[in-house]
């Protein structure tokens, strides 16, 4: 006798979209990215009607960035790579010579007496400014300041910047503060 062949029941192929459209919007939903990108920058509170202060031309350090991310330091022409040293030698200013910035002394908690730079660092861009250009520089400002706090930090309590407590690191960010004024991008070429 011949055995009859059993038939199986079909699966519904419709009900299949539906759950593959319901997983799909499930795993977008509750999926997070991470897409927090760009310059970590801490901004001072905004205060109103506040005249801005009188700077002498010797406390600033102009760099200048053009469309063809040409790098201008104080109007010559200079490399991505020489920022950090430039920056560096504007704020300390070890001899005191009249083209970098000036100093004040300044009392400053956990550190005593200080000589701080007056400087700033003026940062503007073209509008067609490249953007890596723009990154390269704001690192070697980051490198930059990050160098001068850990210096000072080693020769004042003899560890890097990182490795103070919270209070010695806001008494290195007082006598080293980060001062870039950046402006806004220009056409410099129509």
């Amino acid at each position: 006798m011949a055995r009859k062949k059993r038939s199986f029941p079909e699966i519904p192929s419709a009900s299949m979209a539906d759950v593959a459209f319901m997983l799909l919007i499930f795993f977008i939903v509750s999926t997070t990215m991470n897409v927090d990108s760009g310059i970590y920058r801490l901004l001072p509170q905004w205060v109103d009607n506040v005249e801005p202060p009188k700077i002498n031309k010797r406390n600033t350090f102009v760099l200048l960035i053009n469309r063809n991310n040409d790098l201008l330091i104080n109007s010559e022409f200079a490399q991505t790579s020489e920022v950090k040293d430039r920056v560096k030698e504007f704020i300390l200013n070890p001899r005191n010579l009249p083209n970098l910035s000036e100093k004040e002394e300044v009392e400053i908690e956990g550190i005593g007496a200080y000589n701080r730079s007056k400087g700033i660092i003026s940062l503007q861009n073209d509008r067609g400014t490249d953007y890596g250009a723009y990154i390269a520089i704001q690192n070697e400002l980051v490198k930059a300041f990050r160098e001068l706090r850990d210096e000072l930090a080693y020769s004042v309590f003899g560890q890097n910047f990182n490795k103070l407590s919270e209070d010695k690191q806001e008494a290195i960010t007082k006598a080293v503060p980060t001062a870039v004024s950046e402006a806004e991008p220009v056409e410099y070429i129509k």
